[in-house]
């Protein structure tokens, strides 16, 4: 049985890890290079980096940050934000990272995600996604509508639509953050995750809302995601790597315990 993957993810602006709420009241938690290496030793999976800021100020990914934490951590990563080529793609990944995460630029120009898929595998191009709630119509046939730029952009795109056609676009694997759980710690959206894993053969990542263990417990049992984000339980350490997979595993969900 394929093991479940515990993804810290980090929200940088600035050169500094930060959590708010829906990307709103913001505040700083420390440097990413040495939280990267914390989690890293602490027995996480992956990581993922997503520079908040960088796709709504137009201006490119930190790529020094991305070569002083390939240095600092012996695990696959991801990076998001402020990529708007085949190129940037190409640069972060020569930097160390292992996958590129797009989003906005996705949306825009949705030929990004088989480009990059021919160009460095499917395996290295995630589909960051921001699924916000809205009444079930004709449109919206899953309920769900996509947003960009830090939830500040409404796409018109219907969320569940949208996961198929980057699939049959080549994208390796699906991030779904639920913009309506994001920050609140009060659990992942399951009915979104599992309504995307069950339609589409790539992975599904869970994101967005997870506060306790059993939140992600949810997740991967009834909302079928093949891996869990966790940010503002673990930056503030209310709870840590190794507890949590204890939590899972204790509750029957299969977890690599350590690197």
């Amino acid at each position: 049985m394929l093991t479940k993957r515990i993804i810290p993810c980090l929200d940088i602006r600035n050169r500094k890890v930060t959590k708010g709420v829906r990307f709103q009241n913001n505040v700083e938690l420390g440097d990413p290079v040495e939280m990267a290496a914390r989690y890293c030793a602490e027995g996480c999976d992956e990581l993922v980096f997503y520079d908040i800021t960088a796709s709504a100020e137009r201006r490119p990914i930190d790529l020094e940050m991305v070569r002083e934490v390939a240095r600092a951590i012996h695990i696959p990563f991801a990076v998001g934000g402020g990529i708007g080529s085949i190129e940037d793609m190409a640069r972060v990944l020569l930097a160390g990272a292992e996958k590129i995460s797009v989003n906005s630029l996705a949306v825009a120009r949705p030929e990004i995600i088989s480009e990059g898929a021919r160009a460095f595998g499917a395996q290295c191009i995630v589909l960051g996604m921001d699924p916000v709630r809205v009444a079930n119509t004709p449109r919206f046939s899953s309920g769900y509508e996509v947003t960009t730029r830090g939830f500040r952009e409404r796409t018109g795109r219907d969320a569940l639509a949208w996961a198929r056609e980057a699939a049959d676009r080549g994208v390796g694997e699906i991030v779904v953050n639920s913009v309506d759980a994001d920050g609140t710690r009060a659990g992942y959206d399951v009915e979104l995750t599992r309504m995307i894993a069950e339609s589409v053969p790539v992975p599904v990542v869970a994101s967005g809302g997870a506060g306790h263990p059993r939140h992600l417990v949810e997740v991967f049992v009834r909302g079928l995601a093949d891996a869990a984000i966790v940010a503002g339980m673990i930056h503030t350490r209310a709870y840590d790597i190794p507890g949590i997979k204890e939590y899972l595993a204790a509750a029957g969900v299969p977890v690599r315990r350590k690197w």
